[in-house]
């Protein structure tokens, strides 16, 4: 099935930006506390920061050149209760110490804004990560299967840190930003018009390219993170398929694949690379030439002496944070750019529509169940299965037999509602309910299935065993591998069921990880058991021995073998042979081995190889 992920288009909209708001918003939970304290000791910072200049053109000017104040009243009056500026010039010590007090204000602020900000980010980062591995667990089994593993794990992981990022070093400058430009103009206008008209002339200019440049680097932002997310693929899929890689010597075809992507990617990145690099110097080329416009004017009037030497030395400083904003705005733009490319990749994620579990009612289980004229196809132009008609009574055991891409394992993911069975291509019944309107978590609680591949967790295992059945005993865990044929190998270990498995169960043969997967479904002691060819990979013996045990332990529940293999089927009820998503041929085993069909075929040519064997 085809990757969603090359569908997924930018959304630029109003609606499409006020839901990744809301999402953002969402993550924030628990936080936004945090981040509101860390803005407002961000704010007193950049205001402590504004005051030096003010102090040190009071010193320069007024308490040494003694010329006459030009402060608001309100600071000349704080001045006259300090002595004045006559008394200040005698005891500069009082104007050093201020500097200081305010640098130490500024250091405490600081250091509450780090605080705060690393704590909230912190929060940032666990809520989203438990938002996604939550929502994950509960999106249908179709929407697994349309979208890669490794993209998945790179939005969860790249894009979940780009916005902490963002979020914890971008959004709150937002406000110092402010601070700064709005502080910045304010005395710069107060103390000279003229060559504050000439520092905030190139602004416009400035952010009209950042807003305009943005949308470029959007883009590049959005394709370098699609590709980075089929990088991870490739290295997920080759990492979990390395035996088959080394078995088949595959490692120089996949090394040279993977560089070719990542030659690719590593090609994508230098591009937005040089995007950054023409807007960060062009940034760099307008600021320099606004400060080198401020200082040649500044000069010129100080010399004419239209402004004072400490006023003259306090808007250089003032311009200097100025052009700071300048600076970051750019920077900024950048990383909105790209936390807004990984927001979206993450609300792709949010607002796939999760399974419903719990609607519906509970049925009897163990009743008969039936195919209804049922068609289905993954693609909307192809049928896997045309127009089947199956029925299995309560407690039997029925087999189905067919060749590869038959549908014999998407019938069974229809049972258990991994698939949802579209209005008008049939109906599946338990014990005369239609499965739309049972809960599909009951349904599959009642329900157990061995998959074709099964797949261990790397965990021990009896933790595999008993992942089924939350709480289980030991007891139960030991009597389950006893029937799963599993018992004799797991004896043979050192740890015995403590033996951790590895990575999707490497440690153990096919056979021994399809008689623990056996085992993990018997623990369920489910009315509905389904075995989809899960004993492909053991001897006939052992395959005997399992489905005696199945026969002696769950004799009223209803069994459903899906086998390539005669004598598996052969105590079957009745078996139904498959072929291009039809039933072909239906009946009891005695009679299909001799009616002339595909199971006779097969018979013929499994018992043939049986007596050459013997």
């Amino acid at each position: 099935m085809e990757n969603k992920d090359k569908d997924l288009k930018p959304h630029n909209d109003l609606k499409s930006k006020m839901s990744y708001a809301r999402l953002l918003l969402q993550f924030l939970k628990g936080s936004k506390l945090l981040f509101i304290l860390s803005v407002l000791f961000s704010a007193l910072s950049s205001l402590c920061e504004m005051l030096n200049p003010q102090i040190i053109r009071a010193a320069i000017d007024n308490a040494i050149g003694g010329k006459p104040s030009t402060f608001p009243d309100w600071v000349n009056a704080i001045v006259e209760e300090a002595g004045g500026f006559a008394y200040l010039g005698e005891n500069l010590w009082i104007m050093a110490l201020a500097v200081v007090a305010v640098a130490a204000v500024r250091i405490i602020a600081e250091f509450t804004t780090s605080l705060s900000n690393t704590a909230a980010s912190e929060i940032l980062v666990k809520n989203m990560r438990d938002s996604l591995f939550s929502h994950i667990e509960r999106l249908p089994y179709s929407w697994h299967m349309e979208n890669h593993t490794g993209d998945i794990i790179q939005r969860c992981t790249t894009d979940v840190d780009t916005i902490r990022t963002f979020v914890a070093e971008q959004l709150t400058s937002v406000f110092r930003i402010s601070i700064y430009l709005v502080l910045s103009l304010y005395f710069m206008f107060s103390m000279d018009t003229k060559l504050a008209l000439v520092a905030a002339l190139p602004l416009p200019f400035m952010l009209f390219y950042s807003v305009y440049f943005r949308k470029d680097m959007a883009a590049g932002f959005r394709v370098c993170d699609e590709t980075e997310g089929k990088v991870s693929a490739a290295v997920q899929e080759n990492l979990t398929g390395v035996r088959v890689v080394r078995a088949f010597g595959g490692e120089a075809y996949e090394r040279k694949r993977f560089e070719e992507l990542n030659e690719h990617y590593t090609g994508l990145w230098v591009q937005q690379g040089k995007r950054m690099g023409k807007f960060f110097s062009s940034q760099d080329v307008f600021s320099g030439i606004q400060m080198l416009l401020v200082t040649v004017f500044g000069a010129v009037f100080a010399v004419r002496g239209e402004m004072p030497a400490g006023e003259y030395i306090a808007f250089m400083l003032y311009n200097a944070m100025l052009s700071f904003p300048i600076r970051r705005l750019g920077r900024m733009l950048s990383a909105m750019s790209k936390a807004g490319v990984s927001l979206e990749r993450i609300a792709y994620i949010m607002d796939s529509q999760e399974e419903d579990l719990t609607s519906g009612a509970k049925t009897d289980m163990s009743g008969d169940i039936k195919f209804e004229n049922v068609s289905f196809g993954y693609e909307a132009d192809r049928d896997i299965l045309c127009c089947v008609d199956i029925e299995i009574k309560g407690g039997s055991t029925l087999g189905i037999l067919g060749g590869t891409g038959s549908g014999k394992s998407t019938l069974m993911l229809l049972l258990n509602k991994m698939y949802p069975l579209e209005e008008g291509r049939g109906k599946i019944s338990i014990g005369g309910t239609d499965i739309r309107d049972v809960r599909s978590d009951f349904l599959r609680q009642n329900i157990a299935m061995v998959l074709q591949e099964p797949y261990l967790f790397s965990r021990s295992i009896a933790d595999n065993i008993g992942i089924a059945r939350p709480g289980i005993s030991r007891e139960q865990i030991e009597f389950a591998a006893r029937d799963a044929c599993l018992d004799s190998s797991v004896e043979g270990f050192a740890e015995g069921y403590e033996t951790f498995v590895g990575e999707r169960g490497v440690t153990l043969s096919g056979g021994q990880k399809q008689r623990a997967a056996i085992a993990r479904a018997l623990t369920q002691e489910a009315p509905i058991m389904i075995f989809d060819d899960s004993l492909s990979a053991v001897d006939n013996e052992t395959d005997a021995k399992i489905r005696a045990a199945l026969a002696k332990r769950f004799g009223k529940a209803t069994i459903i073998i899906i086998s390539h293999r005669i004598t598996t089927l052969s105590k079957a009820d009745k078996v139904v042979v498959l072929d291009e998503g039809r039933v072909i041929e239906e009946g009891h085993p005695d009679e299909l081995k001799s009616a002339g069909g595909i199971y006779q075929q097969i018979y013929e040519i499994q018992l043939g190889v049986e007596v050459a064997d013997a």
